[in-house]
């Protein structure tokens, strides 16, 4: 008895050791992914398009692809915009192609590698090539969005109930130290650009093309320590066919499960209020704050660096109040924020960075908690398929915030009512997710339900 209860021990201590393990090797995804949110999305993307837009624009600031009038100042939140479509026929079918197969690794690989890829040829974007950022973007956006469903679609396998809302922070605040270390070098390389012989121009199509670099290294840490599962057949199963079709087949399929897809929609409002002020603050603080590139970056290292603490921070509160009050919480920050945004005066860093400070301590918290507590949410075997849906309005990948901000400047002329614009999605989000019982929700997708949640 004594050498079965010495063996069950030994057993437990290793299957334990094992997952945590794969729990590390897990987060580094975040780590090599999130630089690419960070120095490109955020950063410098958003800036840079818009002035080689402006270079290519005729006499009344206006581009025309495909022969379509666009002011230069939309271009790249529209742009945004696109690759949200474009990953919305994509991420079904990788999603329910992982789940039927069991085989998540190499559709993960594939899709990060075209992600890494078309950030590292940012590089080539120059002069008036406005098109080609525009492409280059679009598709690194869609295969950020297609890694990430298949990444996040791990946690439920990975971690059990009561740990998930760690194992999430955790690698939120991973990737938020990675673009806070990144960070800091890209901004060594844009302000001394000169001493190092190098343009403006030169200096930011590098920091571009490293994070590239970065996402595909690092990506090799989590394909070597996570590991497949063999699929679970799940009831009411569907079948691949074209990206429209199955998208529609994976919405059909949550009709059974409306909590489910009631916790989801208000993400998707939430969420892209977020992703959106992610993508946009740069935009807003240069082109309306009339705030020079370095406080840009300094602006966001700030972000980061909090987000780390908040996500942590956020974590413990969801321990003490549960993950949907800790959430509900940190919407009211965000419309309070973004709505002291609207009032900050032109030429003031100081000011922008109370907005950073206000941002950060929330960001990483919200979204790592979203994803935790969806998890809570999925039926087994529908992991990634389920996943895909969520990722649609996560990483900046949201369409509908940067329309509503593209179309509000294009009809105002003032980034400051686009930037207002966007605290609707707060307190719509706010709204819908505290109608949502999520105790209920989680025993009707068949999973146990933690003590605190």
């Amino acid at each position: 008895m004594g050498t079965d209860t010495a063996h069950e021990t030994a057993t437990g201590a290793t299957a334990l050791a094992d997952r945590k393990r794969e729990q590390r090797g897990w987060y580094f995804y975040d780590w090599a992914c999130s630089v690419y949110s960070t120095s490109v999305l955020t950063v410098f993307l958003g800036p840079y398009l818009t002035s080689v837009a402006k270079a290519a624009a005729d006499a009344d600031g206006y581009v025309h692809p495909l022969g379509i009038p666009v002011r230069a100042g939309s271009f790249f939140a529209y742009t945004v915009s696109l690759s949200v479509i474009v990953a919305i026929f994509v991420m079904p079918l990788a999603g329910a192609a992982a789940d039927r197969s069991g085989r998540k690794k190499p559709l993960l690989a594939l899709s990060a590698y075209i992600g890494a890829t078309a950030t590292t040829a940012m590089f080539f974007l120059g002069g008036d090539r406005y098109l080609l950022g525009g492409l280059l973007l679009v598709v690194a956006n869609a295969a950020l969005a297609v890694s990430m469903a298949l990444y996040n679609s791990f946690l439920p396998q990975i971690a059990p109930p009561e740990e998930r809302d760690a194992v999430s922070s955790r690698g939120w605040a991973f990737g938020y130290a990675a673009g806070s270390l990144v960070l800091v070098v890209n901004l060594v390389l844009y302000l001394a650009h000169d001493s190092f012989g190098l343009t403006e121009s030169t200096a930011v199509r590098i920091c571009l093309a490293s994070a590239g670099l970065w996402w595909g290294a690092f990506t090799l840490i989590p394909l070597r320590r996570l590991r497949e599962r063999r699929s679970i057949p799940a009831q009411g199963g569907t079948r691949t066919g074209t990206g429209l079709r199955q998208l529609l087949a994976t919405l059909k399929d949550m009709r059974r499960h409306p909590l489910t897809l009631s916790f989801l929609l208000a993400y998707l409002v939430y969420n892209d209020g977020v992703q959106t002020v992610i993508s946009q603050a740069s935009v807003y603080g240069s082109e309306e704050l009339r705030l020079d590139q370095s406080s840009l970056i300094t602006a966001v290292l700030l972000v980061q660096v909090l987000a780390v603490a908040g996500a942590l921070g956020m974590g413990r509160l969801a321990r003490a109040y549960g993950a949907k009050r800790t959430i509900l919480g940190s919407l009211v920050a965000w419309t309070v924020t973004i709505g002291a945004g609207y009032f900050l005066p032109k030429g003031s860093p100081g000011w922008f960075y109370a907005l950073a400070v206000g941002i950060g301590l929330v960001l990483g918290g919200t979204q790592a908690l979203s994803r935790s507590l969806f998890s809570h949410l999925v039926p087994a075997g529908k992991e990634a398929e389920y996943f895909s849906a969520y990722e649609m309005s996560d990483r900046g990948m949201s369409w509908v915030g940067p329309l509503v901000f593209g179309l509000a400047f294009q009809l105002t002329g003032s980034y400051r009512d686009a930037i207002v614009s966007l605290v609707a999605f707060f307190v719509i989000g706010f709204v819908l997710l505290a109608r949502v019982p999520v105790r209920q929700a989680i025993r009707d997708a068949g999973n146990p339900v933690p003590t605190r949640i």
